[in-house]
C-alpha cells in the first residue's frame, strides 16, 4: 500500500482560496487512481472528488464543481486539491485517499487514507 500525507488547510473567510496537498511514499503512486473526501462535524465522511492513474480523468461531486480542481504530478508522487470560493459548508477535516480501482467514489473503494486536514471557513 501506498503511505500518504495530507497537508494544506487552514481557517479562512468565505470567499478565500486554499490549497491541499498529499504526498504519496513508494514508488508505485502512479498505479493509484486518487481521490479526496471530507467529514464535518457530526457527519459521515463524504466523496469530494477523484482523479484517475495519469490524471486524464476527474469526477466531482455537485457541490464543488466548478470551485474545486484537483490536479496530480505522479513525478513528485503528489496530488493537490485546489478550493476556490470556499464556503462555510465546505468545513470539515479532508483526507486524501488512494485506490487500485480504475475508479472509486465510495470510501470502500479506497485502500490507503491520509491522516486528514482541517479545513474551517467562516461566513
Amino acid at each position: 500500500q501506498v503511505h500518504l500525507v495530507g497537508s494544506g488547510g487552514g481557517l479562512v473567510r468565505a470567499g478565500d482560496s486554499l490549497r491541499l496537498s498529499c504526498a504519496a511514499s513508494g514508488r508505485t503512486f502512479s498505479s493509484y487512481a486518487m481521490g479526496w473526501f471530507r467529514q464535518a462535524p457530526g457527519r459521515e465522511r463524504e466523496f469530494v472528488v477523484y482523479i484517475s492513474r495519469s490524471g486524464d480523468k476527474t469526477y466531482y461531486t455537485d457541490s464543488v464543481k466548478g470551485r474545486f480542481a484537483i490536479s496530480r504530478d505522479n513525478a513528485k508522487n503528489t496530488v493537490s486539491l485546489q478550493m476556490n470560493n470556499l464556503k462555510p459548508e465546505d468545513t470539515a477535516v479532508y483526507y486524501c485517499a488512494a485506490t487500485r480501482l480504475t475508479i472509486g467514489t465510495r470510501e470502500a473503494d479506497f485502500s490507503s487514507w491520509g491522516q486528514g486536514t482541517q479545513v474551517s471557513v467562516f461566513p
